[in-house]
Formats: C-alpha cells, structure tokens, sequence
C-alpha cells in the first residue's frame, strides 16, 4: 500500500536550506498564482459594476487560473516540485514522495502566499473585496464537497501521471501544461457552482482577507479526499504494480 511509503522526516529537516528554499518557491508561487486568479475575478467585477457572473466571466477565471497555474507551476518545479496547493503535497505525502515534516513546511508556505496574494491585491485596487469562495444558490454543501473530492482527484491524478510518476520520462514542460489545464478545464465544469476551488490555500486566502467563513470546511474536506483518493488509486494501480512487475536481474 502507498502508506506504508509514509515518512515523518527529522525535525532537522525543517531548518535544512533545501527545504527553506522550497518553501519559499511555494509561498512565491502560491503569490503568483492568487494574485492573477483572485485578481482576474476582482478584475472581472470592477468592470461589471460587481454584476452577476456570466458565461464570459467564467471562461476569463478558466483562462486566468489555467495560464497563472501553469506558470506557477513551471517556476517552482525545480525547487520543490512546483505543488502551489495543499491537496497537491497531501497527496504527494500520502505516495511517500515528501515527508510530513516538508509538508507542514509547504502548506504554511503555500497559506500564508495566499494571505499575502489577497492582501496586496486590497490594496493596490484600492480597498475591493476579495470575495471568499461560495455556494451558487440550490447547490448544498454536500453537492459541492461532491465536486471538490471529484475535480481535485482529477488534478492530482494529473500531477502523478506528469510529475510523479518514475516512468514518466523527461515530460518537461508538459507537465505544468497540463495541471494547468485539468484546473481552467474544472473551473468550467464547477465554477458556477461552488467556484472551482481545488485548492485549500486558494481559499483560505480570501476568506482570511474577508473574514468569510460560511462553508469553508468544504474547500477543505473536499480537496484533501479527492487527493487521497487520486494517490492511493496511481499509487497502487500505477506505480506499485510496475515495481512489482519489474524482472528480476540474475547474476
């Protein structure tokens, strides 16, 4: 089983330069990315007069958070493996592929970007709300933790076959392609119903500026099964079975 690959890590590790330096590719990272997502929404409402979202608004967050991802991605993939979310390096710790110790590192890193993220962007557009993520009316909490366990499998499933993966090969820039891509694709799919989130730190950030609550353990809960889900599925299925299947080498 995937867990039984599980590592706590020394707490040497955390003062070690190498993860220091990957937790702040995160916290950069995380920055990148909320400031052009959350800011194209906020974009999107000065321009409607804080009007309804429309069809047009949709497809603008899908493009926004699909091309800042794919950059966020790219810049930090040689420093800590460019994870920029939570559920992300939830799942990498549960295929054994960083300790709990680094991942404690990233997930304050990756918080504390999105805070920072939300709270430049109040400020440089003069005092606008940085909406916190919600349900669209007739759409319950259970519905929408339906969609965040259902499109967070989807990324993290996608990040083990580009980025995780052993067999994967010298994939290069396709892997950021396409994480990118599975979330502009969700957003799509879930943004008119409970934003699309994905990515606990992405909302963590908003509902931190706004003082926004109401709902929030969903982006949690959600995106944190969903990556379980996804990690235990590639790991067992993907991974485990081709190191078993591997031929023994005779001498």
């Amino acid at each position: 089983m995937p867990i039984s690959r599980i590592a706590v890590g020394s707490p040497a590790e955390a003062s070690q330069p190498d993860a220091l330096k990957a937790a702040l590719a995160e916290f950069i990272s995380m920055l990148i990315f909320v400031f052009a997502g959350e800011g194209s929404g906020m974009a999107f409402s000065k321009l409607t007069d804080n009007g309804s979202t429309t069809p047009a608004g949709l497809v603008a967050a899908a493009i926004a958070h699909a091309f800042a991802l794919f950059v966020a991605v790219s810049v930090a993939a040689n420093i800590s493996g460019g994870h920029v979310n939570p559920a992300v390096t939830f799942g990498a710790f549960l295929g054994g592929h960083i300790t709990l110790l680094r991942s404690v590192l990233y997930w304050i890193a990756q918080l504390l970007g999105a805070v920072v993220a939300c709270l430049l962007l109040k400020f440089s557009t003069g005092g606008l709300e940085t909406a916190a993520f919600s349900l669209s009316s007739g759409v319950s909490v259970w519905n929408a933790l339906v969609f965040e366990i259902v499109m967070t499998f989807g990324l993290v499933y996608t990040v083990y076959a580009t980025a995780l993966d052993p067999k994967k090969g010298d994939l290069g820039i396709i892997a950021p392609i396409a994480i990118g891509f599975i979330v502009g694709a969700n957003i799509l799919a879930g943004g008119a119903f409970d934003g699309a989130s994905m990515n606990p730190a992405v909302s963590f950030g908003p509902a931190v500026v706004s003082w926004t609550w109401t709902g929030h353990w969903v982006y949690w809960l959600g995106p944190f099964v969903g990556a379980a889900i996804a990690a235990i599925v590639y790991e067992l299925f993907f991974i485990r079975q081709t190191h078993e299947q591997l031929p023994v080498a005779e001498y």
